[in-house]
């Protein structure tokens, strides 16, 4: 126990130094302005109390009310000084803080979106978004906490302590005995709220999970009847971030009555003793009036400080969750010198290329396959082959464990990242558009493209006319995921997209899996009007999208079983004609190729 504590404890300081670190430097100035206008305003309340001597000694003793009014007009213009330093340094804070949120959360995002797809995989969407949400601003109170904690709280304690034993140190120290009591028993309370507050962020990622889920996945929530699975699945989310509030608020309170306690003896210490010494002893009145003041005024900020540790814990937990990420490499970069890759042709080779999910597990066995310029190569073959890595191999979504993939003769693996990706369009089953309007989701295939570049791919997509037919044309908007749209208006639309980027390569992933004959057929026409003139690969499991097909690459078990032309593959006994005889009958005719869209 004493193991964990210690390193919790060195993990925290880490952390709150590589805090101050990144963002501390950064924004020197400004916390540095910050604290002298609250180093004024822990001045002015020490003085203020400082002055008090005077005030009641002279009340008592009946000195010239001129001094005294003198004495008035300087405490009233120390507390207004106070008050204006102390606006301005909460605002100064402030805007300093959100600044560094913003920074924290435009570098969270910058990393995530240079990570390889295998992170994402490996993590669900709401961590990001918990994360980027609220984590981010933990960095920013634990930074303000720490300039209050020192700029106000603790030079205004410093200054109150001094009043203190400047007018009796003996009392003073009285009243400081206690301090390291309070100081052990808040100390004990900070586990509990570094555990708790783990748990509160974990619970609110999967409460934003579970909203998620059943947002995007209503039609199967209502469906299957699932609501009340659901209701479950959230009330339990719930319930763990209410008890883990639930502890860091017991915690929390729990300190105030450990702190009112401990001042209240020292308080009640120091009136009997105090009043003992001037009722019989014949101390000053002022004296130990201004020393009272003093211990009232240094109340809080000592209260403030002895919760330092708890309230930067929560800080220090979100800080590690924005950690996790940033320290992670960003496994999409390429190396400086890296060449951009220059297509003439357009021709794709694999050569002997191996690749696995997990380790022992291999999905691709040392393939080795050759999509020619100008040409249609189909990928097909069992689910769970390989094809659809492969699709991702060629954007570099994934490395190779071994083997090459080389596009006229240039590694991909070492050519610049996004002059790769530049030279490629992907069309996949799942269309994924963005929330925004047609236009805008057509506009993301090339971002410079005018209204008419737009339409223009939308014709050539099929896709113009449906657009049209609705009251706000390419204006209109597709919703969430494109949920206002049909699947095969959704995926016209991504071939428009693709049409626009005009890449020399066209990756298709089952484009047309997921729709009626009708809609097929529409979008068959506007992916024939699409791979002309380029190098095409797509991967399908309905043969009869690929009939026609150039060269066919039968991938099975991680590795090429066969290839060659439709009619070729049908005609030999293998892997290609029971695939075939499977989707259409033993005794089927061979599908003629179907002549090209005029």
């Amino acid at each position: 126990m004493t193991s964990d504590t210690s390193q919790d404890r060195a993990t925290s300081v880490s952390i709150l130094r590589r805090l101050v670190q990144e963002h501390g430097r950064d924004h020197v100035w400004a916390y540095a302005g910050a604290a002298v206008l609250l180093t004024l305003a822990a001045g002015a309340t020490a003085l203020s109390a400082y002055l008090l001597k005077p005030v009641v000694n002279g009340m008592v003793a009946g000195t010239d009310f001129k001094q005294l009014r003198m004495l008035a007009w300087v405490v009233a213009g120390l507390f207004t000084a106070r008050g204006i330093v102390t606006f301005l340094s909460i605002l100064i804070l402030a805007r300093t803080g959100n600044r560094i949120v913003a920074n924290v959360q435009r570098r969270l995002f910058d990393h995530l979106v240079r990570q390889d797809m295998q992170f994402f995989h490996e993590h669900h969407s709401t961590e990001f978004m918990t994360r980027l949400s609220y984590a981010a601003g933990t960095v920013r109170d634990t930074l303000q906490a720490l300039i209050l904690c020192f700029s106000r709280d603790m030079l205004t304690l410093i200054g109150l302590i001094a009043v203190m034993f400047f007018h009796d140190p003996l009392l003073a120290g009285m009243s400081l005995v206690f301090l390291p009591v309070g100081g052990y028993v808040l100390g004990k309370l900070i586990g509990r709220i570094r555990r708790s507050a783990r748990r509160s962020y974990d619970g609110a990622g999967q409460i934003m999970q579970i909203m998620q889920e059943t947002v995007l996945g209503s039609r199967i929530v209502k469906s299957f009847n699932l609501e009340d699975q659901m209701r479950k699945r959230m009330n339990g989310a719930v319930r763990i971030v209410e008890k883990a509030s639930n502890r860091v608020a017991a915690s929390v309170a729990l300190s105030g009555p450990v702190s009112d306690a401990l001042a209240g003896i020292a308080i009640g210490a120091v009136i009997f003793y105090g009043s003992w010494r001037i009722s019989i002893g014949g101390a000053d009145p002022g004296s130990f009036f201004s020393f009272i003041a003093a211990l009232l005024l240094a109340y809080d900020p000592a209260k403030r400080l002895a919760k330092l540790k708890l309230d930067i814990q929560n800080g220090v937990t979100g800080a590690q969750l924005i950690y996790s990420i940033l320290d992670r490499p960003a496994r999409e970069t390429s190396a400086a010198d890296s060449p951009a890759l220059k297509l003439s042709g357009g021709r794709v080779e694999l050569d002997g290329v191996t690749f696995s999910y997990r380790p022992g597990e291999k999905v691709l066995d040392g393939v080795s396959l050759v999509a020619e310029p100008n040409q249609t190569t189909a990928l097909v073959g069992p689910s769970g082959g390989g094809k659809s890595t492969i699709i991702g191999l060629l954007q570099r979504f994934y490395v190779p464990h071994s083997g090459t993939i080389a596009m006229d003769g240039q590694d991909i693996a070492k050519v610049d990242l996004q002059s790769l990706r530049g030279q490629i369009a992907f069309v996949s089953q799942d269309v994924f558009l963005f929330d925004g309007t047609i236009r805008e989701n057509i506009a993301f295939g090339r971002q410079d493209a005018s209204d008419e570049d737009i339409i223009a791919a939308a014709q050539h997509a099929y896709a113009h006319e449906f657009i049209t037919r609705f009251s706000k044309g390419y204006d209109t908007s597709v919703g969430e995921s494109g949920a206002q749209l049909s699947g095969g208006q959704k995926q016209r639309i991504a071939i428009a997209r693709a049409m626009l980027k005009n890449a020399p390569i066209i990756l298709l992933d089952e484009p047309t899996a997921a729709l009626d004959s009708e809609s097929e057929r529409i979008v068959q026409q506007a992916l024939d009007a699409l791979r002309e003139g380029r190098t095409t690969i797509v991967v399908a499991h309905r043969l009869q999208t690929i009939v026609k097909a150039d060269r066919i690459f039968v991938i099975q078990d991680g590795g090429v079983v066969q290839s060659g032309k439709h009619a070729d593959l049908v005609a030999q006994e293998g892997t290609y004609r029971t695939y075939f005889s499977s989707q259409f009958g033993e005794n089927t005719v061979p599908i003629a190729p179907r002549p090209a869209a005029g």
